[in-house]
């Protein structure tokens, strides 16, 4: 300060210095603070899908796309099943397992599609993009995502040479999609 009390422009600018560095730290904080918690969120929103897409496309990329799938899946009018609706299903899905002795290839075929038609009743994506319909799984059933790309995987292995061990894998897989879709244990 000069004799005056006056404070001199370097010390003003010092000043302003100080204060803008703590505005750019405490912004960084917040901006950490924010992405980490949407990492939590989707992390536990997703569960295992979570972990698969950042092993698979890198922790940004991966926390984009599930962002999308999120904002995307609220839009979507998911319902439950009618008890007759899921009566049905599980009714054409013991006749699928009544064949698998016979013809294992069209059993999980069959199983196959009783799962994506309870998918698109009950609203969920329709289509062959069986990555997209993964995923808007995951957001309500986190646990199973895996099992219906994983029974695709294994139905689509067999093409050509049948093998009855992936085809089996497949069936099981299917099957847990279709218990959490219909809320099979729930009924039981």
């Amino acid at each position: 300060m000069d004799k005056g009390g006056r404070m001199e422009t370097w010390e003003w600018v010092t000043i302003a210095i100080v204060v803008g560095a703590a505005a750019v730290l405490l912004l960084a904080a917040v901006s950490l603070a924010r992405k980490k918690r949407r990492s939590a969120h989707l992390e536990e929103t997703f569960g295992p899908e979570y972990h698969r897409a950042v092993s698979t496309a890198g922790r940004k990329d991966a926390e984009r796309r599930l962002d999308e799938v999120e904002h995307e899946h609220e839009e979507l009018d998911i319902r439950p099943l009618p008890s007759a609706a899921r009566e049905r299903y599980l009714e054409e899905w013991r006749q699928a397992e009544v064949r698998f002795v016979s013809d294992p290839r069209d059993a999980v075929r069959a199983a196959e599609r009783v799962v994506v038609r309870v998918l698109a009743d009950r609203g969920y994506p329709a289509g062959d993009d069986t990555e997209e319909q993964a995923a808007h799984v995951a957001v309500d059933h986190p646990h199973v995502a895996e099992r219906y790309r994983h029974g695709h995987a294994m139905l689509e292995s067999v093409d050509g040479a049948e093998s009855t061990e992936s085809l089996r894998k497949a069936m099981i897989d299917f099957r847990s999609v279709l218990d959490e879709l219909v809320g099979a244990r729930a009924a039981a």
